[in-house]
C-alpha cells in the first residue's frame, strides 16, 4: 500500500456516514470560527471608545484671570464631550460615583471647586497643583479601567499643555513691553548722551573763557597798579608845584626863572594829565570786554564799570584842574606885575590838583584792588570750570556705556508680533511633536494580534482534527513493515486538512476583515508550513504516548499561548517562560507571520521558516521512530489501549 492509498483511506473512513461528514467540517471550520471570530471582535476596538460610557462631573466654581471670569472645567468639559472620544455623559457627583458602581459608567472624571482657582495660582503668590479626580471599577471592566487612566492622563496633558500656553502668552507679551520700555530708553539714553556731549563741550569753553578772565583781570590788576603810581608821582610834582607858588611871592626876580621851570613841568603835568584822562575811558571799556568775554555777570561787570566811572570822573577833574592850573602858570609868564598876585591863586590850585591827583591815585588803587579781586574769583571759577568739564566727561562716559547697554539688551529680546507670540507660546507649551515614523505598520489592533491568533488557530485546528483522525493505521502496521511511509501518511492526512484550514482563515483574514497583507503568498505560505509542522509535533505525541500525548498537545498549547509573544513583548515574560519562547514552535510562526503581513524582514521570515521546518523533520523523526518501535514490538498499551485513547 502506498502513501497515497492510505491518505484515502483515512479520508474514506472519516466520510464514511453523514455525521462523520459533519464532524469532519465541524473540526475543519474550529480555527476558523477561532481565528475569525476573535479578529472580528477585536478588529478595530479603540475605533469604538466612543461607545464607552464615561461620566463628566463639573464642581468648578471658575476663577478671575486679569479681570475676566473664567471657568476651565467647563471648557475643559465641553472640549472632551465636543470631541467625542468616549460616550461622556455631563452628570451630578451622586450620579457618577452610583453610576460608576453599578457599570452605567465605566469611569468618571471628576473637576473639583477649586479647579480653576488652582490652576490660575501658578501666577499668583501660593502656587499649587490642580486636582482631576479619576473613578474607576474594575468589576465593569479592567481594560475599561485602563482606557480610562490613559484618557485621564491625555486630559492632564492637554491641560498642563493649555496652561503653559497662558503663561507663555503672558511671558511673552510681558517680554515684548519690556523690549518696549528698553527702545525708548535707548532714545532717552541717546538723547542724554547728545546733552552730556554738548555739557562737557560747554564746559570746556567755559573753562578756557574764565581762565582767560583770570588772566585778563590779572593784566588789568598790573596796569591799574601803574595808572596808581603815577597819579601819586603827579600828586606829588603838584605838591611841590605849590610849594614853589609859595615861593614866587618871596621874591620877584625868581619868579621868571621858577615860572619857566613850572610851565615846563606844567606843560609835562599836562601831558601827563591827558594822557591819563585819554586812557581811563579804553581802559575801562577793554576791561569790560574782556570781563563779558570771560563770562562775567551783569552784577560784576556793573560794579566794575561803577569803579572805573568814578575813576574815570576823578581823573577828568584832575586833568581839567592840571589844564587850569597849566594855563594860569602860562599867564605868569605874561608879565611880572601878575606873579605876585597870581601866586597864591597858583599855590590854591596846585594844592587842589595835587588833592585830585592824590584821589585819582586812590581810586586807582581801589580799583587795582578790585581787579585782584576779580583775578582771584575768575581763577576760581576757572578751577570749578575744569572740575566741571572733568565730571562732565565721566557723565558722558558713562551714558555711552549705558545706551550701549540697553542696545544690548533690545538686541538679545526679539521684536515678535502678536501672531509670531502666538507661535513661540504654543511652541513653548508643547515643544516636542512625535513623529511616528514605523519601518512597518499593523495599521490597526486586530491587525495586530492576527499573527497570534492565526499561528494559534493553526494549533488549535490541528489540535482538533486529530480527535477524528487515526495519528497511525494499524491495519497498515500489521500489513506494511515501512515505518516512513505510515508517518508520512498518518502526518500528510491531518497536514492537509490543515492547509485547508489556513486557506479558509487566510481567507477571513484577508478577505472578510480586510487586513492588509504585505506578502500575501509568503504569508500563506508560512501558514501552511506552521500547520504541517503543528501536525508533525502532535503527531509524534500521538505515536509515542497516544492519549496522554494528545492532552500533552493541549498543555503543548497552553505554554506556546503565553510565550510566543503575541500580545505582550515577550521580554516582559519571567526567566523560565522567556526561555521558553526561544524553544516553541509557536513563537516562531508568529514572529514570521509578522515579518510576511507588515512587510518587515525577508530574511527573518525565512529564518523564521527554516526553524518551523526543523521542527517538523524532528518531530517527523520521533514519530517515524515511534512507528518503527510499534511495528516491531508490542506494549502493554497495545494490548490494553487507554480508556481515553
Amino acid at each position: 500500500m502506498k502513501i497515497p492509498q492510505m491518505i484515502a483511506a483515512e479520508f474514506r473512513r472519516l466520510t464514511a456516514s453523514p455525521m462523520s461528514i459533519v464532524a469532519l467540517i465541524a473540526l475543519m471550520c474550529v480555527p476558523v470560527l477561532y481565528g475569525g471570530l476573535y479578529l472580528w471582535a477585536n478588529q478595530n476596538p479603540y475605533a469604538n471608545l466612543n461607545r464607552i460610557p464615561a461620566a463628566i462631573v463639573v464642581d468648578d466654581t471658575g476663577a478671575t484671570v486679569d479681570g475676566k471670569t473664567v471657568n476651565y472645567g467647563d471648557q475643559v468639559a465641553d472640549q472632551l464631550i465636543e470631541d467625542g472620544s468616549f460616550q461622556w455623559h455631563r452628570v451630578a457627583k451622586g450620579s457618577a460615583a452610583s453610576g460608576v458602581d453599578d457599570s452605567k459608567y465605566d469611569f468618571s472624571i471628576t473637576f473639583p471647586a477649586d479647579f480653576s482657582s488652582a490652576l490660575a495660582s501658578a501666577s499668583g503668590t501660593d502656587p499649587h497643583r490642580a486636582v482631576v479626580t479619576l473613578t474607576t471599577n474594575d468589576t465593569n471592566s479592567y481594560l475599561a479601567s485602563t482606557i480610562g487612566t490613559q484618557a485621564a492622563e491625555k486630559i492632564r496633558t492637554s491641560i498642563v499643555k493649555q496652561v503653559n500656553e497662558q503663561a507663555a502668552k503672558q511671558f511673552l507679551l510681558g517680554l515684548a513691553d519690556i523690549r518696549s520700555n528698553l527702545v525708548t530708553a535707548v532714545d532717552g539714553a541717546n538723547q542724554l548722551v547728545d546733552g552730556s556731549a554738548s555739557a562737557q563741550s560747554g564746559a570746556s569753553q567755559l573753562a578756557n573763557g574764565t581762565a582767560q578772565l583770570a588772566s585778563g583781570s590779572q593784566e588789568l590788576a598790573g596796569k591799574l597798579g601803574q595808572l596808581a603810581s603815577g597819579s601819586q608821582e603827579l600828586a606829588d610834582k603838584l605838591g611841590q608845584l605849590a610849594g614853589g607858588a609859595q615861593q614866587v611871592s618871596d621874591g620877584a626876580a625868581q619868579v621868571a626863572a621858577g615860572n619857566r621851570q613850572l610851565a615846563a613841568k606844567a606843560d609835562e603835568a599836562s601831558a601827563a594829565a591827558q594822557q591819563i584822562a585819554a586812557a581811563a575811558p579804553a581802559a575801562q571799556q577793554d576791561l569790560l570786554n574782556r570781563l563779558t568775554a570771560a563770562g562775567a555777570t551783569p552784577e560784576q561787570l556793573a560794579q566794575v564799570k561803577a569803579v572805573m566811572g568814578d575813576l574815570d570822573t576823578k581823573a577828568q577833574s584832575a586833568n581839567g584842574q592840571i589844564q587850569d592850573a597849566v594855563g594860569q602858570i602860562h599867564q605868569l609868564s605874561s608879565g611880572a606885575d601878575q606873579v605876585a598876585g597870581g601866586a597864591t591863586q597858583v599855590a590854591a590850585g596846585s594844592q587842589q590838583a595835587a588833592t585830585g591827583a592824590s584821589q585819582v591815585a586812590a581810586g586807582s588803587q581801589a580799583a587795582a584792588a578790585g581787579a585782584s579781586q576779580l583775578a582771584s574769583g575768575a581763577s576760581s571759577a576757572a578751577t570749578g570750570a575744569a572740575q566741571l568739564r572733568d565730571g562732565l566727561t565721566t557723565l558722558h562716559d558713562g551714558t555711552t556705556k549705558l545706551r550701549d547697554g540697553l542696545q544690548s539688551g533690545v538686541k538679545q529680546i526679539p521684536d515678535s508680533s502678536p501672531s509670531l507670540q502666538k507661535k513661540q507660546a504654543s511652541t513653548i507649551a508643547d515643544p516636542v511633536n512625535l513623529k511616528n515614523d514605523s519601518i512597518t505598520s499593523a495599521g490597526t489592533y486586530g491587525a495586530g494580534l492576527a499573527p497570534f491568533f492565526v499561528a494559534l488557530a493553526a494549533w488549535i485546528g490541528i489540535y482538533a482534527l486529530f480527535l477524528i483522525v487515526k495519528p497511525v493505521s494499524r491495519r497498515a502496521i500489521t500489513a506494511l513493515h515501512s515505518p516512513i511511509k505510515i508517518t508520512l501518511a498518518g502526518w500528510l492526512t491531518p497536514g492537509l486538512l490543515g492547509a485547508i484550514q489556513m486557506i479558509g482563515l487566510f481567507a477571513i483574514v484577508a478577505g472578510a476583515l480586510g487586513f492588509r497583507i504585505d506578502n500575501p503568498l509568503g504569508m500563506y505560505g508560512l501558514m501552511g508550513l506552521a500547520s504541517v509542522t503543528f501536525a508533525a509535533i502532535i503527531l509524534a505525541l500521538n505515536v509515542w504516548l497516544g492519549s496522554v500525548g494528545q492532552f500533552l498537545g493541549l498543555v503543548l498549547m497552553v505554554l506556546q499561548l503565553v510565550t510566543a509573544g503575541g500580545t505582550f513583548p515577550w521580554q516582559t515574560l519571567p526567566g523560565p517562560l522567556a526561555a521558553l519562547h526561544h524553544a516553541l514552535p509557536m513563537s516562531y510562526a508568529v514572529d514570521g507571520i509578522r515579518q510576511l503581513m507588515y512587510g518587515g524582514n525577508p530574511a527573518t521570515a525565512w529564518a523564521d521558516a527554516g526553524v518551523l521546518a526543523l521542527w517538523m523533520l524532528i518531530a517527523l523523526l520521533i514519530a517515524a521512530i515511534g512507528v518503527t518501535r510499534m511495528t516491531h514490538f508490542r506494549t502493554l498499551r497495545d494490548l490494553r489501549p487507554s480508556l481515553i485513547g
